[in-house]
């Protein structure tokens, strides 16, 4: 079982090469693509990773038992209107080929909801999953997502269009 904690600056190589191998291996799943962060610096990962208090995003990461960073998913909260700033956003899910079917992917979408009921200012977390992407819907779903709204052409790769599954779940 991997384990896990919340990223820190000194995670900010780490965490560029695992989210460059999501990017470039599964880049329908993402709104980011490899070319936009290949060449940023590395002080661009670490400032994302800074932390804060409340901080706007934290991103915790699965390690397997060499020590090496095998699973991420953050919590962005990116409202900052009153009527609107109930809500976070679970972003940046992927789990290593090697190491799913471990617990990882569950164990990382809980420490987000934890996080984000820890704030004390949310009720809910949303996600968006692209769809056909039946595994890592099934894995929102088992840990209390439901869908709300699918959208279509959310994202072109190579021309293709592919529509992503909105989701939600209350913390209560």
């Amino acid at each position: 079982m991997p384990s896990l904690r919340r990223l820190t600056p000194a995670d900010a190589a780490a965490h560029r090469a695992l989210m460059l191998e999501a990017y470039e291996k599964y880049p329908e799943a993402f709104t980011t693509s490899h070319s936009e962060r290949v060449g940023l610096p590395l002080s661009y990962w670490a400032e994302r990773l800074a932390p804060a208090d409340p901080a706007p995003t934290v991103v915790f990461g699965a390690f397997d038992t060499q020590g090496r960073l095998v699973g991420v998913a953050g919590l962005n909260v990116p409202e900052t209107r009153i009527r609107s700033r109930h809500k976070g956003l679970l972003f940046g899910m992927y789990v290593a080929p090697s190491a799913r079917r471990h617990g990882a992917g569950q164990r990382l979408v809980q420490a987000v909801l934890e996080a984000a009921r820890a704030r004390g200012d949310l009720r809910l977390v949303q996600l968006t999953v692209t769809q056909g992407n039946d595994s890592a819907q099934a894995l929102y779903e088992r840990c209390g997502f439901k869908t709300f709204g699918v959208e279509p052409m959310a994202v072109c790769v190579d021309g293709r269009f592919h529509a992503k599954v909105h989701m939600w779940r209350e913390l209560g």
